[in-house]
C-alpha cells in the first residue's frame, strides 16, 4: 500500500483549513482520508469532493444505497481495503 504525506487538521491553515471545516464528516468529526490525500493540492481537494458529489448524489436514477452498494462492490473486486 502506497503511503501518501497529508497536512492533518490540526496542522491545516488557509484554503486548505477551510475546505477541511466544510468536508468535515459529521458522524466521525474529522476529514475522510480519501480526501486528506489531496492536502498538499487545494485545488484537486475541491475538485474530488465535486466529482464525489455528483458521482454519489447527483442523478436521481439510482438511490443512495444503490450508489455505496456499488461502490462497496467495485472496492472489493479491486481488493481495495479503504
Amino acid at each position: 500500500m502506497a503511503w501518501i504525506k497529508v497536512i492533518d487538521e490540526d496542522e491545516a491553515d488557509g484554503e486548505l483549513r477551510e475546505l477541511y471545516e466544510k468536508y468535515t464528516d459529521k458522524i466521525s468529526g474529522g476529514v475522510d482520508n480519501i480526501l486528506k490525500i489531496h492536502s498538499l493540492n487545494v485545488p484537486s481537494l475541491a475538485a474530488h469532493y465535486e466529482f464525489y458529489k455528483t458521482v454519489m448524489r447527483g442523478s436521481r436514477d439510482l438511490s443512495r444505497i444503490r450508489r455505496e452498494m456499488i461502490a462497496v462492490v467495485v472496492s472489493a473486486l479491486n481488493h481495495c481495503v479503504y
